[in-house]
């Protein structure tokens, strides 16, 4: 690796030097713009040269400029367009600061004026790729996670509601710079209530820099939300109805209020989810709690009715020129309702025959509440400090009941002395969880080549949770002692980071930081006292990014980061849910972290990407893996530790614009995968294989302001350890009229046109699983059996002009949520 570095700089310094061009845009209210129009013209003929959109912080820089003579021209709708004077760039002065601009609105009244800027789909960067879905046809209508899910790279596992990155597990999800610090599932499941209506873009950051916290061994996906930063009073508003096997529905409205020094923001939605799903196993294994081999037929079938309110406020405050504070309030209720019907016939050799009925409910609640508080100060020019604190509080009440019969040839109740196989029976759960963070990051200037950044964190938090399963027995619940859990923990981590960022000179630049966290983690049994774990981890995680400017339209980028996986709460509680008469779903209190450590080269040719990912994981934890209990009599479902896995993943992202009206843009991510465990299998195993994704989108514009997007994924055949996953896709289409006179627009989206959304899993492939177990699973979701439709109506109104946004307030840049729920 050391040569290989040595190698690429010294290549790198025989190329070619260019210049830099860079400025910042303002209101004249000292508020930065962004999304202007920036163009660089030769002064001679004003023959334009590159053009760009200055970033959320008004900020522009031109790169790979030769030398010469030049103006740049900035022009914005609603303000009076500025040229400059002209000026030169030597090859001795290859860096020129144009200083700030301060644009004047217009006093003219202006008709109906389009102006249409987009930006490429996918953009690679040092740390990761960015995904612009803001003018996707699909976009609108769509839900977060639906979104996300035609990201290059990204998987998401419908069975168990987890995410993939890049074929890893381990992803931490943020919402506009900050942590969605809830359970991994109930991110899928919020995620998948939530309109994508706004979201700006998708960072899909598979080696990001030490300024953000080392939790996610596959990194972190920051989905950036659009806000509207011109003064006045805007907002929009979305409606959507759609049909699938059941009904769906959404309403969302966004408000905000920019003056001179106060900016006010808040938003609201709601939507109403209808789903269905079922299942069919076959398998056949040994069966202890039934006394011999067998083979089991079993099906099920889920109904369920979500509903989510999400609601948030904010206000920013300029105290002074250098002085800003704010805050923000964040509320998210969720509730759903499940229905399964289940069914199974069991066959134990040599002649018994048992049929199984059970029909289970199952109310899921989750509320949180997230309070935020900021201040930035500008302590001098190029010199900054930011100060943040947040609460969290999250609470779930998760109660089930069941209902089920478990019968002979004979209609006899088996093992009716059996407190876990009664035919009545309820599950609680319960959990509470607070979470207070503070943080100081400061960064300075020091020239136009080289920055510092550095900062330090404090996370605290306190769960508490209980569960556990009640049979009725003679007219009274008995607990199952077994399946009883109580659990309080306690846990803090603490971290310091330090990040250097150095401009060799005008192509090339490099980026050298470290962070240290040390964390303790202690689990006590409230009841007993005992401590079931304390835990002390102290670890260093460096980074260092390197890009050089080959030319201007080449660019080549080198990085390497490590980063960790900590077990989630649920992972380690040993808390009990109740999956069938045979096996229970369980955690691991012996489970150990992942640590991670990744090796990116990039390069970029136009809007064409690829990269060459090396990641290697030690303790990879896999999830939903199967294992005998004490008794060695019920199968246990829970994580458990790999001893390594490898990945050598190839990224490439090819735009093709055929005419001014087609586009069409495709990405492949694939490479080879291997890992090896062993522990809790009866044999040690180990895999090698291939794994890929496919991503493709086909936009028109049409004559009228209609247009029309054709897009679709496909995942290749996965392994979650010993359990084997087939490939699967989708095919999606949504057609969008925008009306005259700003009156909003309409659209009609389908997703899983062809209904391939459709899960096969197998276990007792890869090795000998506990009891002996060979099953095939397969999952059908709601789009297999029809496929959705949605049609939507939006419309913005006062100062339309939407930006995206990605302040780093608050949980900006925070660990992974580490809680589940059961």
């Amino acid at each position: 690796m050391k040569t290989l570095c040595i190698s690429l700089l010294l290549f790198c310094s025989l190329q070619p030097g260019f210049a830099q061009i860079s400025g910042n845009i303002t209101t004249s209210n000292g508020q930065p713009l962004s999304l202007v129009s920036v163009f660089l013209m030769k002064s001679i003929d004003t023959s334009l040269i590159k053009s760009m959109l200055t970033n959320e912080k008004g900020a522009y820089r031109f790169e790979g400029i030769a030398p010469g003579s030049y103006i740049i021209r900035i022009s914005s709708m609603g303000y009076q367009t500025w040229n400059s004077p002209a000026f030169n760039i030597a090859a001795n002065q290859p860096v020129k600061d144009l200083g700030v601009t301060v644009m004047n609105e217009t006093t003219r009244q202006l008709g109906e004026v389009v102006i249409r800027a987009d930006k490429p789909l996918y953009q690679q960067r040092n740390d990761g790729m960015v995904v612009n879905v803001a003018n996707s046809v699909l976009t609108k209508g769509s839900s977060a996670l639906q979104v996300l899910e035609r990201s290059p790279g990204v998987v998401i596992d419908h069975r168990n509601n987890g995410i993939n990155l890049n074929g890893k597990s381990g992803v931490m999800v943020m919402m506009d710079g900050k942590l969605m610090r809830i359970p991994t599932d109930q991110v899928v499941n919020m995620l998948s209530g939530m309109s994508a209506d706004n979201i700006d873009r998708i960072e899909l950051l598979s080696t990001p820099p030490a300024g953000y916290d080392a939790e996610g061994s596959a990194g972190l996906i920051n989905i950036v939300s659009k806000k509207n930063k011109k003064q006045g009073t805007s907002g929009s508003f979305t409606l959507t109805g759609g049909q699938g096997w059941g009904e769906k529905g959404s309403g969302s409205v966004n408000l905000a209020r920019n003056a001179k020094n106060i900016n006010l923001f808040g938003s609201y939605t709601f939507s109403h989810d209808r789903t269905y799903s079922n299942i069919y196993i076959t398998s056949a294994q040994y069966m202890p709690f039934l006394g011999g081999d067998g083979s089991v037929v079993f099906t099920t079938e889920t109904k369920r009715v979500q509903d989510d309110h999400n609601a948030t406020f904010g206000v920013d405050i300029k105290l002074t020129p250098k002085t800003t504070i704010g805050g923000n309030i964040a509320y998210n209720n969720s509730n759903s309702s499940a229905a399964n019907y289940n069914h199974a016939l069991y066959k134990v050799l040599p002649d018994s025959l048992l049929t199984y009925n059970g029909y289970i409910t199952e109310q899921n609640q989750w509320n949180s509440l997230v309070a935020s508080a900021n201040l930035d100060n500008t302590l001098s020019e190029g010199e900054k400090i930011n100060v943040d604190a947040d609460y969290i509080h999250y609470s779930n009440n998760n109660p089930t009941d069941v209902k089920s019969s478990f019968v002979n040839e004979k209609g006899e109740q088996v093992y009716a002395n059996n407190s876990i196989n009664e035919p009545r029976q309820r599950g609680f759960a319960n959990t509470s969880i607070n979470v207070g963070v503070a943080k100081v990051d400061y960064s300075k200037q020091f020239n136009d080549k080289l920055k510092l950044e550095t900062g330090i964190k404090g996370t605290y938090t306190t769960s508490s949770s209980s569960s556990g399963i009640e049979s009725l027995v003679n007219s009274n619940w008995i607990k199952n002692t077994e399946t009883a859990n109580n659990i309080y923990m306690k846990e803090g981590i603490g971290a310091a980071y330090a990040s250097l960022n150095a401009r060799l000179d005008s192509s090339t630049s490099v980026t050298i930081g470290s962070r240290y966290e040390y964390s303790y983690t202690n689990m006590d049994d409230p009841h007993t006292g005992n401590s079931l774990i304390n835990r002390k981890l102290g670890v260093l995680f460096p980074s260092v990014f390197f890009s050089r400017k080959l030319n201007a339209v080449s660019e080549l980028q080198l990085s390497y980061s490590k980063r960790i996986s900590r077990p989630t709460y649920n992972d380690l509680a040993s808390y009990f849910g109740y999956s069938d008469p045979t096996a229970v779903y369980t955690g691991n209190p012996f489970l150990k972290p992942t640590i991670t450590s990744n090796i990116k080269l990039g390069y970029n040719y136009h809007d064409y990407s690829f990269s060459l990912l090396f990641s290697r994981d030690k303790d990879l934890i896999a999830r939903y893996q199967l294992s005998t209990g004490p008794s060695k009599n019920l199968l246990y479902i829970s994580p458990q530790n790999l001893n390594y896995q490898n990945n050598l993943t190839f990224q490439a992202n090819l735009p093709f614009k055929i005419n001014n009206w087609w586009d069409m843009n495709y990405s492949f991510t694939g490479g080879l995968s291997q890992f090896k465990g062993d522990g809790y299998t009866i044999y040690p195993f180990k895999k090698s294989y291939f794994i890929y994704s496919l991503n493709f989108s086909e936009s028109f514009k049409l004559p009228q302001q209609w247009s029309f997007e054709l897009s679709g994924w496909y995942n290749s055949q996965s392994y979650n350890a010993t359990i084997k996953v087939d490939g699967f896709g989708s095919l999606n289409a949504g057609i969008k009229k925008e009306l005259k006179n700003n009156n909003g627009s309409f659209q009609l989206s389908v997703s899983d046109i062809l209904r391939t959304v459709r899960i096969h899993v197998y276990y007792g492939t890869l090795t000998q699983e506990a009891f002996s177990i060979k099953s095939n699973v397969d999952v059908q979701t709601e789009s297999a059996k029809f496929p959705i439709i949605k049609l939507t109506y939006s419309r913005s109104f006062g100062n339309t002009r939407a930006t995206g946004r990605n302040k780093q307030d608050g949980q900006a840049r925070d660990e992974r949520d580490r809680i589940r729920t059961n």
